[in-house]
């Protein structure tokens, strides 16, 4: 699974130097993504409307494995074809895959997924898109392309985080409070215009292209760190690797104090640095439909 961490394309876009580069930085959000909520993906993944355990899913927009590696775990027979633009995700899916022993079960597949036809992907009992429907520059054309790539009967999950995860309390950063909001918030007009259907109802496209929706629900995250540790320290790295990329975006209309405050959160070495803040959590929401083809 996917987090929807908009600041960059995600099933499509070259692959350059800059491409690898950015692969890298946004690869190590999603292993973050997967490490933090993989109690909430396991939880989607056991609430699924299936009538017979799947044995054949393909795992549209995979990034680094979270979907692919919740459902190899909660459907110990299946076979998975994850399926990504880039390069670098598969790689490091399939270096995952041989560590945890599960290589023969995934198949990757590299494809831009706006483009038609798509590359044969089998006959699939599941399709499972966490994070990824909303890149698609032509989303109805690529749901009548899963209704088609489905076995009858065969079930899509659509899943989709709400917003970009809030990690600080509402106070922080201690003089200027309320900056996270106010980054958030610096974004909209960049999201709207690279991303305009994120936090779209999938409802009704679904619907169009063909699907019977079954059913729909949102789930609250709401993480907060451990006495132990070892949770706040992951919590601190994902904010940490999540709010760099969101200053790219939200930097040229921030205030000059609030970019002040936001790179002082942002500076490993700072005293005030969200690295060494045990005060984080993860909050968001995230919705799932789930859509049968008759």
């Amino acid at each position: 699974m996917t987090p929807a961490h908009d600041h960059t394309p995600h099933h499509g876009g070259s692959h350059g130097r800059h491409q690898e580069h950015d692969d890298s930085g946004q690869a190590e959000i999603l292993d973050l993504d997967a490490e933090v909520l993989a109690e909430h993906i396991a939880s989607i993944t056991a609430w699924l409307p299936l009538k017979v355990e799947p044995r054949q899913i393909v795992d549209l927009g995979c990034g680094t494995g979270a979907g692919t590696f919740a459902l190899l775990e909660g459907f110990p027979e299946v076979h998975v074809t994850a399926v990504d633009a880039s390069v670098g995700h598969l790689r490091r899916l399939r270096e995952k895959a041989c560590a945890r022993g599960v290589s023969d079960r995934v198949r990757t597949v590299q494809a831009d997924l706006d483009t038609s036809p798509w590359p044969d992907l089998g006959t699939p009992d599941l399709v499972w898109a966490s994070a990824s429907m909303h890149h698609m520059a032509h989303p109805g054309r690529a749901l009548r392309s899963v209704h088609e790539l489905l076995a009858p009967g065969g079930l899509f999950a659509v899943v989709e985080l709400d917003g970009f995860p809030r990690f600080l309390p509402a106070d922080a950063p201690e003089g200027r409070p309320g900056l996270e909001e106010r980054a958030h918030r610096a974004t909209d007009s960049f999201h709207a215009e690279h991303v305009p259907h994120r936090g779209a109802d999938w409802g009704p496209m679904l619907a169009a292209a063909g699907f019977i929706v079954e059913d729909e629900r949102t789930v609250t995250v709401d993480i907060e760190g451990d006495i132990e540790g070892d949770r706040n320290e992951a919590i601190g790295r994902y904010a940490h690797r999540s709010l760099q990329r969101l200053r790219g975006a939200a930097a040229p209309a921030l205030s000059p104090e609030d970019l002040a405050a936001l790179d002082e959160l942002l500076d490993a070495d700072s005293p005030h640095s969200i690295l060494r803040r045990d005060d984080l959590a993860v909050r968001t929401e995230r919705t799932v439909w789930a859509a049968r083809r008759t």
